[in-house]
């Protein structure tokens, strides 16, 4: 009766289905599809203008895999497999290395790769939505992807001496000197962000091919992050040396809350339960922790410098996507309504000031004053519909039980 009653007053899973299916799903469907080429264009400026010649990455390209197929299981929709059969055969043609395993960074345009080196996190977003495609559609060859990759990162990327997962390789799977996913990321061997993804493709993975070896990892990860990624104040650790040493001072409170809850899914899917209470007890202590940054109109800043107190008030979209679900997660957790009447801020304030009513989508970032910043892409490398998707597909099941 408690849930009956709490949820069309705070939180409503309809409005989470009508802005999947009508805002965001619909402008990948409309804009992206690349009819000459094949596959997805590679990018939407911040100014709605569709680059026909821009890169095409293999983690837009996989996050588009995981979406489409999460979204037929979710509708039913035979569009939506139709652009997820289109994202696979794809992905298949294209980027998996047949010479050398793993897949490729980046192609150009016309499909030729023009990034050979092998990024872990990359690795673990094609395990992640070979999974979710698998679930999809039940094709054997799809799971046999999925599997391959995860014994190629545990021979080539996993520490067998240190433990955790080193970050970048070249073509041929030797350690490179730059292992970087971005510019603005440091240069360190070990980072938060890709464990966090290998921990999410593994959970996934795992609930489709519960192998003792892949447990066996999946155990370590949620360890290493009660180890060694969540520090004293429950904020993630992001980057490190091959020893451990820590290499940061930068709070990203978006990972924080999206961390919580990608620990206690696979804390829930290992069905330990002196584990599960751990990693409960953990993540909402970070999603407390993550409360600092909530400003007044409900939105999570994008980050802090632990170091001067410096911090970057810009509001972007993921980060309010996977607060949504972190919010409800913990509240799901605790049982504490506070977390439900923060994911509400956070609700109003995504659709007064991040969705994009006139051409779909969600904006990229806006300042802390809500002015619009268009200088971004739209679609992209790193815009794409999986944290946005994701969420609301996420809300309308754990609302709706």
């Amino acid at each position: 009766m408690h849930q009956e009653i709490l949820y069309p007053q705070v939180l409503k899973p309809a409005e989470f289905h009508d802005e999947l299916i009508r805002n965001i799903l619909p402008f990948w469907m409309d804009h992206m599809v690349d009819l000459e080429n094949g596959g997805f264009y590679g990018r939407i400026d911040g100014n709605e203008e569709i680059h026909e010649k821009a890169g095409k990455s293999v983690i837009l390209n996989t996050r588009i895999l995981w979406t489409f197929s999460a979204a037929y299981l979710f509708t039913d929709d035979p569009r939506y497999l139709a652009i997820a059969d289109r994202a696979y055969h794809y992905i298949k043609a294209h980027f998996i290395d047949r010479s050398f395993e793993g897949v490729f960074w980046m192609l150009d345009y016309t499909n030729r790769p023009i990034s050979t080196k092998k990024q872990v996190y990359a690795q673990a977003f094609a395990i992640y939505a070979f999974s979710e495609y698998y679930r999809a559609t039940g094709q054997k060859e799809a799971l046999d992807h999925g599997i391959s990759l995860f014994h190629t990162l545990e021979k080539f990327s996993f520490d067998r001496k240190y433990n955790g997962y080193l970050e970048a390789f070249d073509r041929e799977w030797r350690l490179l000197s730059d292992f970087r996913l971005s510019e603005k990321d440091a240069n360190e061997v070990k980072t938060m962000n890709t464990h966090l993804h290998v921990l999410e493709a593994y959970t996934r993975l795992y609930s489709i091919w519960p192998d003792r070896g892949l447990k066996h990892q999946l155990e370590n990860l949620v360890t290493l992050f009660l180890g060694k990624f969540i520090n004293e104040d429950y904020h993630f650790n992001l980057f490190f040396d091959e020893k451990w040493q820590l290499r940061s001072n930068t709070i990203s409170y978006g990972h924080d809350i999206e961390g919580s809850w990608l620990l206690v899914e696979a804390a829930l899917a290992l069905g330990d339960q002196e584990l599960i209470h751990k990693v409960e007890e953990a993540a909402l202590k970070m999603v407390d922790a993550c409360l600092q940054g909530i400003d007044e109109d409900g939105a999570l800043f994008n980050e802090k410098d632990n170091k001067d107190g410096t911090v970057d008030t810009d509001k972007h979209w993921w980060p309010q996507a996977e607060a949504l679900v972190g919010f409800v997660s913990a509240w799901q957790v605790s049982k504490d309504e506070k977390y439900l009447h923060y994911a509400k801020k956070n609700w109003q304030f995504i659709k007064k000031h991040m969705i994009d009513r006139k051409h779909g989508e969600w904006t990229w970032r806006v300042t802390q004053t809500h002015d619009r910043v268009n200088s971004e892409d739209k679609a992209g490398p790193w815009k794409c519909p999986y944290h946005n998707g994701r969420a609301m597909m996420e809300l309308v099941k754990r609302l709706s039980n």
